[in-house]
């Protein structure tokens, strides 16, 4: 692929060795574009019939881009705010009674330990969590749902796939996709999951306040819209009788700007131009030559998997961001951990490499 132009299309990288896609990718140059377009055409023609119209346009081409990267069907994935948003919905939806048990792994991300905890104080349901890699073993009887990240955020470690194939149909698997959705190849109806939450704003480089949800179609049945809005009801007209649509579109956000769809959409070009075969592909391959590169300079990186993130253990997390962000690299501390971490993507190119390893010598 051609690194050069994309950076490019990527301002901030005139200035910065952006290593923190993991919270929120650089900001395209036609996102922004996109963004002041939509806005100078609300303020001049106002949001009324044509605005709203342009909305659902916008929403459309945005889910189908979405139900492509993860190899799904459109009908199949809601539009979303976040990861969490997406997560929240499939705890809201599922049946729970007192003394259920869902399984997490240790480690999670807040964003899915948070919904979580509110689950099991308001619910009764008992959390179980074990290691990532033994996560499966956690599973008993009682067991209705096991959530875990597909790319642990910590450390770019990886889901036990395989393990998680074996687990019973009645068990159903969420997946928080937060650092895998637009990092690595994702085909949500192969991977064992039902559902897979995953957001717009790190690895999709999409403004915040973006996100997807996949559902399998044979949980959609078993999962329940928790508080359908306007934009969830097939008819909204029919007042209490008004029906929850009968696909994915019953668990979108309620509202999503169209400033925020068609700047979502914009990035999502400018990366599907580059390939979303080459896109993780060289993020993945730069990422294991940074490693690497640490590793021979002394640094101890955590264990991975072929995923975009390294993380290396430091004295001093927080004091090493900001060091190095007084070099004009941009990382990240993990709160409760000895960690830093590096995310890099497909637009990272050598000279990010080596300012950061200059900045930690």
């Amino acid at each position: 692929m051609d690194v050069a132009a994309l950076r490019a299309e990527l301002p901030v990288l005139e200035e910065l060795a952006w290593l923190n896609a993991g919270t929120c990718g650089p900001l395209p140059r036609a996102a922004g574009a996109a963004v002041r377009e939509a806005l100078e055409q609300a303020e001049r023609e106002g949001r009324a019939g044509g605005h709203f119209a342009g909305l659902a346009e916008a929403q459309a081409g945005l889910r189908a881009r979405y139900a492509r990267l993860l190899g799904a069907a459109p009908e199949e994935v809601a539009l979303t705010t976040s990861t969490t948003d997406g997560i929240a919905r499939v705890l809201a939806g599922l049946d729970w009674r007192a003394g259920d048990e869902l399984v997490l792994a240790d480690g999670e991300h807040p964003g899915l330990t948070g919904p979580v905890a509110a689950l099991a104080r308001r619910d009764g349901v008992v959390v179980r969590t074990a290691p990532l890699e033994r996560v499966t073993e956690a599973v008993g009887p009682r067991t209705r749902l096991v959530a875990c990240s597909h790319v642990r955020w910590s450390d770019g470690e990886l889901a036990p796939l395989e393990a998680l194939r074996g687990l019973p149909d009645e068990v159903p698997v969420l997946l928080d996709g937060a650092q895998g959705a637009g990092a690595i190849p994702v085909d949500a109806p192969a991977l064992p999951c039902a559902f897979y939450a995953a957001p717009g704003q790190k690895w999709l480089c999409g403004p915040i306040g973006t996100g997807m949800l996949w559902i399998a179609p044979a949980w959609r049945g078993r999962l329940a819209p928790a508080a359908p809005g306007y934009v969830n009801l097939a008819v909204p007209g029919e007042g209490l009788d008004a029906e929850p649509w009968a696909d994915a579109r019953a668990f979108d956000a309620f509202a999503l700007a169209r400033e925020t769809a068609v700047a979502a959409t914009a990035a999502f070009d400018v990366l599907d131009r580059h390939g979303w075969d080459a896109v993780p592909a060289r993020a993945i391959e730069t990422a294991a030559a940074l490693a690497e590169e640490l590793r021979e300079r002394g640094r101890t990186v955590a264990g991975r998997g072929p995923t975009t993130l390294v993380s290396w253990e430091d004295a001093d997390p927080p004091a090493t961001v900001a060091r190095l962000a007084t070099a004009g690299v941009v990382v990240r501390d993990l709160p409760g951990t000895s960690l830093v971490r590096a995310s890099v993507g497909a637009w990272t190119d050598e000279r990010d490499l080596d300012r950061l390893l200059a900045a930690l010598a």
